[in-house]
Formats: structure tokens, sequence, C-alpha cells
């Protein structure tokens, strides 16, 4: 009883404060609301289908296998830690109640690994209905991976772009089927460094993952007219701001005012959970099965920067990667 009378006496002897308070405490409240974003409401089933998402093991990743798995779907989480991706599928199989779930080698920074997947999954897989392009690396210093290639650009673009080829089939074979490539809001600041596109002579950690993402989106819209009439669709999405693992390298790298200044925001970023929320939006939502080479943020369409609607660069690009992957004229499709 004292309690609530100290509590009335505060309210009256000092109500700007306590006007203050309460604007800020909503204001904090929208500003989290805000950022958390919408929710996939799809009721849709998976059962019978299966879903291969690269770099499941943590993250987005794991929490998009868990509710893609709890719809019914043989969920395959390709991922390079072998170790941690048995404890993540162990994690997926108890919190979904489906034992369907399992792992498959694969590091996107090798095209001989990335062969080697694709070559697994097509003599073990009757069908692949569904295929996420969603591991990556952010912000990492000047690396190459084992072919050579500028490791963002590496494993953010080209990895995927040949597991996706040489899948390509069996997507057919499986149509209905979609193609979801995991990409960010950088891609509105990127460009592709045609004339040096592993960024060997101006090398920035920022400039090389807004240039990978919006490959990213590029590759989906290209690869969207070459799969015309075949049943098979492609979605690029920026998932939100998250604070994953994905991260690692970019929070050490800020000076130390800047992560002073920025600290007090992390607790409006999104939770793993949130952020796979447009990622299963593409994967499953029963009315974008008629659309195909389109970006999607917060769960809706949104539309991509300028320069990630540039056809004439999809295809560029197209012919460029495939060039760098050793994809022939034969393979191509």
């Amino acid at each position: 009883m004292q309690i609530v009378t100290a509590m009335r006496s505060f309210v009256f002897e000092y109500p700007k404060t306590v006007a203050v308070v309460t604007l800020t405490g909503l204001g904090l409240y929208g500003i989290k609301k805000w950022m958390t974003g919408r929710v996939c409401n799809s009721k849709a089933r998976l059962d019978g289908k299966t879903v291969l998402i690269t770099g499941g093991n943590t993250g987005i990743g794991k929490e998009t296998a868990v509710d893609l798995a709890r719809r019914g779907a043989r969920v395959i989480l390709a991922c390079r830690d072998m170790d941690r991706a048995n404890k993540a599928a162990e994690e997926v199989r108890t919190r979904s109640g489906n034992d369907t779930v399992i792992v498959r080698k694969l590091d996107l920074g090798s095209l001989q690994s990335v062969r080697q997947l694709a070559e697994d999954v097509l003599a073990s897989e009757e069908r692949l209905d569904v295929l996420i392009n969603n591991a990556g690396v952010m912000h990492c210093p000047k690396w190459q991976t084992e072919d050579g290639f500028e490791m963002q650009f590496g494993v953010n673009h080209l990895g995927h772009f040949l597991l996706t080829n040489c899948l390509l089939d069996l997507l057919k074979k499986s149509s209905p089927s979609r193609i979801v490539n995991v990409s960010s809001i950088a891609h509105k600041r990127g460009q592709i460094h045609f004339d040096d596109i592993n960024l060997d002579k101006d090398y920035n950690h920022w400039k090389s993952y807004q240039q990978s993402k919006l490959a990213n989106v590029l590759f989906s819209r290209e690869l969207a007219k070459r799969l015309q009439g075949t049943a098979v669709t492609t979605y690029s999405l920026h998932p939100g701001l998250i604070l994953t693992e994905i991260a690692r390298h970019f929070w050490p790298a800020l000076p130390l005012w800047k992560r002073v200044i920025l600290r007090p925001f992390v607790g409006f970023l999104k939770s793993p959970a949130e952020g796979a929320q447009t990622t299963i939006y593409c994967a499953v939502e029963e009315s974008l099965q008629k659309q195909s080479g389109l970006y999607y943020s917060n769960c809706a369409p949104e539309t991509a920067a300028p320069q990630g609607l540039d056809d004439e660069a999809a295809k560029k690009l197209w012919d460029l990667s495939a060039s760098m992957v050793g994809l022939t004229s034969s393979t191509r499709h």
C-alpha cells in the first residue's frame, strides 16, 4: 500500500518527468517493434519436400531450418564445419520434432567442395524443392578463396552461383521449386567492379561486401529470366539488421569510439528467428509462386536499388561468373 501511495505522489508531483519517461518508453518500444519487422504468416506445409540450406548451422540459417523442418520438410544443412553442423542438426531435430534433418559438407570457398556437394545431392536425393543460398562472410580482411578469388565475392556469390547451376536440373525435375538468395540492404550502395572484380587494386571490406550482395540481387534477376517456363522461381532478400556470427569481423574492426556509440543500439537488432522471417516467406508463401526475380524485405516485395535492376549488368555478371567458376557452354542453363 505504501508503494502505491508513493507512486501516486510521484505522479502528481512530477507529471512532466512521468510524461517524458512514458513517451520515451513508448518510443523505444515502437523502434523495437519496427526493427523486429513482420513475420511469415503462411501455414504452408512442406511434407514430402526437400530443402537445402547453406550455412544452416547458425544464425538465421538455423532458424530457417527449424521452421521448415516443423513444416515437414526434409532439410539438408550444407556447412563447412561438420562438428558444429552435426550439433545444429540435432538441435533442429529436437526443436522441430522432425528427424529428417541431415548434414552435408560444403565449403563455398572451394569450387571443388561445391561440385562435390552437388554430386552427392544429385546421387542421394530424388528431389530438391527449395534451395536457400544463405551462407556468407562479412567485412573480412583481404582474404582469398582456395581458387584465388576475393573471399566475400567468392563465398557470397561465386560459390552459390556454381552450386545453383549444378543443382538446376534437379530443381527443374522437382518443380514447382524455389531458389532463395539471402542478400542485404547493403546492395543499395554496391556496384560490380568488372574491371577489378577481386578488388586487387583497391580493397575495402565494405566495398567488397556491398559488391557481393549486389551480385546476389543481379544473379536472382538474371536467373529468373533464364528459368522462364520451368516453374523454378527465384527470390533475393534483405533479412534485416541482425547480430549474428556473420558480423564477427565487423565489430572488432570498428574504432573504440564507434563501438561505444553503437553499443546501446545493439538491443534493437533483430534476433536470428526474427531475421529468418523473410527467408521463410520467400521459401513458402503461396502467393509468390507466380513471381520470380524480385527483391524482398520485411516479408514483402521491395524495389531493389537501380543498379540491382540493371539487366545488362546482370547478364554481364552471369557471363563473368560462369567463366570464373569454369561453367562451359554445355553446362550453362
